[in-house]
């Protein structure tokens, strides 16, 4: 069976038919599988689960959680991702929904300061206030159920080998760690990144994170059930709540009822194509229509030239 799977949000792209060629060379021609991420090294773990007998969507949890640990900064388990799944067989596009979704507790005035005005957006992304319900890992859990081919536990392994042995720094990791402002209001993050200079560790530093590898393996061996209950859930209450900066209102009973979902995709046809995309909530897929409709009589050639 020829599949396709494209995970949006944590920058993962895994298609069939693919030949490893060399980037320089130009476009890389394919003609078995293609896996595409933000890193080598989560490249790699999708590369090795498809060789190894892998699906797809095998591929890309195993990317997914190695994400999670070298850029921490775009991906993670505690976040949300959507998914496009192509099955050649049938010609057929399916999409999952596992957006965060806001707290129960969440109201219209939660971004608000005390004198009723609109925080800044660099404040209002800080901190616990910010934080919804991750989706990601039991929309993930859900996908493998129909689509995987190995088990669910061995798609965790590169990830968690890497935590446990380390990885190097990457420049681009490096380079937004300057982003972070006062990055000591953090002290977790802070002493993983930082020394005790407070200055960010060098590119190629080996960084190791037993404390993920330790997580990957309690959802490895007990499902998504280990994250949304349990110790995990109750450790990310405990920093939501008691974070230093703008403490958050997640609460244990939003992970207990976080549900995935299947949705239809949007799609179009786009001269000899049929274009399909992510649907609500996100935006992505419906404004890449417009605009291809709207592109669909200009000349690219030609700068854009009519061709009416």
């Amino acid at each position: 069976m020829r599949l396709m799977v494209a995970l949006s949000l944590i920058g993962l792209l895994i298609l069939p038919f693919a030949r490893q060629d060399s980037l320089a060379a130009g476009p890389v021609a394919s003609e078995e599988f293609m896996a595409s991420t933000a890193n080598p090294l989560a490249t790699k773990a999708a590369r090795d689960i498809i060789v190894a007998g892998g699906s797809a969507v095998d591929a890309a949890i195993a990317a997914q959680m190695v994400l999670g640990l070298v850029e921490p900064q775009s991906s993670g388990i505690g976040g949300g991702a959507f998914l496009l799944f192509y099955d050649a067989d049938d010609r057929t596009v399916t999409s999952f929904d596992g957006r965060e979704t806001a707290p129960f507790a969440a109201t219209p005035s939660l971004f608000l300061k005390p004198d009723g005005e609109p925080m800044s957006w660099l404040t209002a992304s800080e901190g616990g206030l910010p934080v919804g319900t991750p989706g990601v890992v039991k929309m993930l859990e859900m996908v493998h159920a129909r689509h995987g081919n190995l088990p669910w536990a061995d798609l965790f392994e590169p990830a968690i080998g890497l935590a446990e042995n380390g990885f190097t720094m990457s420049p681009r990791l490096y380079e937004l760690l300057a982003w972070v402002d006062a990055p000591e209001r953090f002290p977790t993050f802070f002493n993983h990144y930082f020394d005790h200079n407070g200055e960010r560790k060098p590119v190629g530093t080996n960084l190791v994170n037993p404390d993920y590898a330790q997580t990957l393996r309690q959802i490895a061996e007990d499902g998504a059930e280990a994250f949304y209950n349990g110790p995990i859930a109750e450790s990310i209450i405990a920093a939501v709540e008691g974070a230093s900066v703008n403490p958050g209102l997640l609460a244990l009973d939003d992970l207990r009822a976080y549900q995935a979902k299947e949705r239809p995709p949007v799609c179009a046809s786009y001269r000899i194509w049929q274009i399909c995309g992510m649907g609500p909530p996100s935006s992505g897929g419906l404004t890449v229509l417009q605009i291809l409709l709207l592109l669909e009589n200009q000349d690219a050639q030609t700068g854009g030239r009519s061709l009416a």
